[in-house]
C-alpha cells in the first residue's frame, strides 16, 4: 500500500493508482439514505458486472462510534455484528470504505459507511482520492422512503453542486430536489464540491416507504438510470429477472392484508394521476 494522507496514522491507503482523466467517482453509503439497499446494493451490482477492482481504501477507526450510551436496542445500532458458532467467534462486521476502479470506463465505485465523526476529514480523503485520480465529477446514489408503491418505477430526485449541471441531468427524467431538513454527508461533499474543483451531482430514489429489506426493483431502476448517466453497456437481465420476482413475491404479500393492499391500490392511483398531469398530450 502507498500512503497518501496521514494525521497520526494513514487514513487514505491506495492499493493502484488508476488513470481515470476527466472521469466519474461514485458514492455510496450505508445507513442514512440507504433505503432498500438501494445506495449500495445499486453500486455493488457495477463492481460486479464490471469486475472493478479495489483502488483504495479509507481507515474506518477515526470515522464511526461503537460504544454508543444508552439503552441496549439503541447500542445495538452502532456495535460492529459479530458471528460466534459453537462457542467460537466467526466473524466481525467492521466498517469498510472501498474504492473500486474501472479504467476503460474512466469510472471509480466507492463502498462505504456513512461517517459518524470527523465529516471534514473523512472529506478530505474523498477529494484527495478525486485528485489523485483525475477524476472531474462525483455522483452520489441514495434513496429515502415515501409514497410510491412498489409496482410502480420509483421517483428520482437530483440535486447539483452547481445549477448549469441541471438541464443534462432533467434529460434523464430527473426532477430537481426540493427538501429542508436533516442533512447527508453526501450533503456536505457537495458544499465543499465546486472549491475541491469537481462537479457534484447527488441522484436519490424515492421508494415505497411501507417496505423493508431489499428492494430489487429500485435497484435495477437507479443501476438503469445510472448506465445512461455513465453510458455504459451494461447487461442488466440479472437484475430485470430479480426484479420482476420480487414484485411478484410482494404483491401476493401484500393481497393477503386487505388494509395494506387498499393503501397500496391508493397510491397507484396517486402516482399514476400525478404522471397524467405532468405528460397531458400522451394517450
Amino acid at each position: 500500500m502507498i500512503p497518501v494522507m496521514a494525521k497520526h496514522e494513514q487514513i487514505l491507503q491506495f492499493l493502484q493508482r488508476p488513470r481515470l482523466e476527466r472521469g466519474t467517482l461514485v458514492l455510496s453509503f450505508t445507513g442514512w439514505m440507504d433505503g432498500g439497499d438501494v445506495s449500495t446494493g445499486t453500486v455493488r451490482r457495477l463492481v460486479e458486472l464490471l469486475d472493478a477492482e479495489p483502488a483504495a481504501e479509507i481507515d474506518p477507526e477515526p470515522f464511526y462510534i461503537y460504544n454508543f450510551p444508552g439503552s441496549m436496542e439503541i447500542a445495538a445500532l452502532f456495535r460492529p455484528h459479530i458471528e460466534i458458532e459453537n462457542g467460537t467467534l466467526k466473524t466481525i462486521d467492521l466498517p469498510k470504505n472501498t474504492f473500486f476502479a474501472h479504467e476503460p470506463a474512466k469510472l471509480a465505485l466507492f463502498i462505504g459507511k456513512e461517517p459518524n465523526l470527523q465529516w471534514r476529514t473523512f472529506g478530505d480523503c474523498i477529494f484527495e482520492f478525486a485528485r489523485t485520480t483525475e477524476i472531474s465529477r462525483i455522483l452520489f446514489v441514495g434513496s429515502f422512503g415515501g409514497a410510491v408503491p412498489h409496482t410502480r418505477e420509483p421517483h428520482l430526485f437530483v440535486t447539483c453542486s452547481d445549477p448549469s449541471l441541471l438541464p443534462e441531468m432533467k434529460k434523464y427524467g430527473l426532477r430537481p430536489t426540493q427538501y429542508e431538513g436533516p442533512g447527508s454527508f453526501t450533503s456536505y461533499l457537495m458544499t465543499r464540491a465546486s472549491a475541491e474543483g469537481v462537479q457534484m451531482v447527488s441522484l436519490v430514489a424515492e421508494i415505497p416507504g411501507y417496505l423493508q429489506g431489499t428492494n430489487p426493483m429500485c435497484i435495477e431502476a437507479v443501476s438503469r438510470r445510472l448506465a445512461k448517466i455513465l453510458q455504459l453497456p451494461l447487461d442488466l437481465d440479472s437484475l430485470r429477472t430479480a426484479s420482476t420476482q420480487w414484485e411478484l413475491r410482494i404483491s401476493s404479500l401484500i393481497e393477503a392484508d386487505q388494509d395494506l393492499a387498499r393503501k397500496v391500490r391508493q397510491l397507484e392511483e396517486e402516482y399514476d394521476n400525478e404522471l397524467l398531469e405532468m405528460n397531458p398530450d400522451e394517450p
